[in-house]
């Protein structure tokens, strides 16, 4: 019996390179069994990273549905050969179509006969890359026409900047309409509301200036009334006396000239004549500053003195408001004279009113109050002539709070209780400064209370 062939029979090698060759052919295969799962791992992470990708996928696409399917305007997507690509909800709705009766159609088939002009060319051969407020009307399901669309075409490019197709946008024009009616209808509420407050601030100046008015005119009143009876007791002896004299009766005449005291009535007249002229003038200069303060000539302008105005509009403010007051405010007024500016003078009466009252009204409540009023001439070279007219009204009450500062000439803006401001006369008085050329501002002062401050141009003594 033959023994098997060995190894050194087989390959006609020694058993050394035999166990060698064995031992490579091992590490081969431990190689490719690494290199195999090795490109496992990267199977499987690749898997990983693309199902990772493909959700954030989904979750855009699912994003970009809910927006479309959320916008009130009408979205229509059209490729270069102006077929419609999609549409959103707010399409479908408004023509009451399903989504595949409109994709892959021309979209001239979705508008109504005469609303297709630039529209439908533009998405077919667009020339520039906006198409702006084209109005159509899209066909609706049963054969109607939806409401007038306000449409926006604009050019959609791709990843390599060039044409792919249109992206056209639109609102129903009637909604539009309708929020500018509202918007308009609610403009015009808020002028005629603001029309009014200014009437009653108007009202509310004017009130306080006629309450001034009649204080100041009731003293020469009461007096020329009085001298006027005083006169009148007078005639009657004077007529009695005539009426003797008449007779011829010296005897009588001198007597009753005694009696009747006429030598101390006839010394009198004159001084009752002159106080009842006085108090006459006095009404007729208190007429001829109305006259001069009245707003019926909106176009006049002339050259005034400023202090005798702000002397006016204190005075006036002051007896029209302070009747009855517990505290009576110390007055500390200092005005240079020939503080010359040009305007009306009823307007500048109306804008010291307005800081007279508003610097009362800051003063309730206070323990020592004090209005303060300077005004005077400062240097301006960049004027001719090279001055400005400026008068503060201070007062020591609890000022004004910083984050109120800069809303105080803000329209209707008011720190007072409901009924007692409108917050309308601080704008006014800001507005007619600036009609004059000149700026009204405020602070706080550094001792206390609020300052406003009138900075006007000055003119030479007419």
């Amino acid at each position: 019996m033959s023994r098997p062939p060995s190894l050194r029979d087989k390959v006609g090698v020694v058993p050394e390179v035999a166990l060698e060759l064995g031992h490579l052919q091992e590490q081969v295969w431990v190689e490719v069994i690494q290199k195999m799962e090795q490109v496992y791992s990267d199977l499987i992470r690749y898997e990983i990273g693309l199902e990772e990708k493909n959700a954030r996928l989904e979750e855009a696409q699912a994003f970009i549905t809910s927006v479309l399917s959320s916008m009130s305007d009408v979205l229509i997507v059209c490729g270069l050969d102006g077929h419609v690509q999609q549409v959103n909800q707010a399409v479908l709705e408004m023509t009451g179509l399903e989504a595949g009766a409109l994709v892959g159609r021309p979209l001239e088939d979705l508008l109504v006969e005469g609303s297709r002009g630039a529209l439908a060319e533009f998405s077919t051969r667009p020339s520039t890359a906006v198409l702006r407020e084209c109005e159509v009307r899209l066909l609706c399901a049963d054969g109607g026409a939806s409401d007038v669309v306000a449409m926006n075409c604009s050019l959609r490019l791709d990843h390599r900047g060039r044409p792919e197709g249109t992206v056209l946008i639109g609102r129903p024009v009637g909604e539009l309409r309708r929020a500018y009616a509202g918007l308009a209808q609610a403009h015009a509420d808020l002028k005629q509301a603001q029309q009014t407050l200014i009437q009653q601030e108007k009202m509310a100046s004017l009130g306080r200036l006629v309450a001034g008015v009649a204080h100041e005119l009731n003293n020469p009143i009461s007096f020329v009334n009085g001298n006027v009876h005083t006169l009148k007791k007078y005639m009657a002896r004077i007529s009695q006396y005539l009426d003797a004299v008449g007779r011829d009766d010296p005897q009588t005449c001198a007597a009753l000239r005694r009696t009747l005291r006429l030598d101390a009535i006839l010394a009198d007249v004159p001084e009752l004549i002159e106080g009842t002229l006085e108090g006459a003038e006095r009404v007729t200069d208190i007429v001829r500053s109305l006259r001069r303060l009245s707003f019926a000539q909106p176009g006049a302008s002339e050259v005034f003195d400023l202090a005798e105005v702000v002397q006016t509009a204190l005075q006036w403010t002051l007896k029209g408001t302070l009747k009855g007051a517990a505290v009576m405010p110390s007055l500390h007024v200092e005005l240079a004279t020939g503080l010359f500016v040009r305007g009306q003078a009823g307007q500048m009466h109306q804008v010291m009113t307005n800081l007279v009252h508003n610097a009362l009204d800051a003063l309730e409540g206070c323990g020592d109050p004090v209005l303060d009023i300077v005004g005077g001439h400062v240097d301006d070279p960049g004027l001719s002539p090279p001055c400005r007219v400026r008068v503060t009204v201070r007062d020591n009450g609890a000022g004004i709070q910083p984050e109120h500062l800069l809303r105080v000439f803000d329209p209707f803006f008011t720190t007072k209780p409901v009924g007692r401001g409108t917050g309308l006369g601080l704008w006014i008085s800001y507005g007619l400064v600036r009609d004059f050329g000149g700026s009204l501002t405020v602070g706080n002062h550094a001792a206390g209370g609020a300052i406003f401050t009138i900075d006007l141009p000055a003119v030479n003594n007419p």
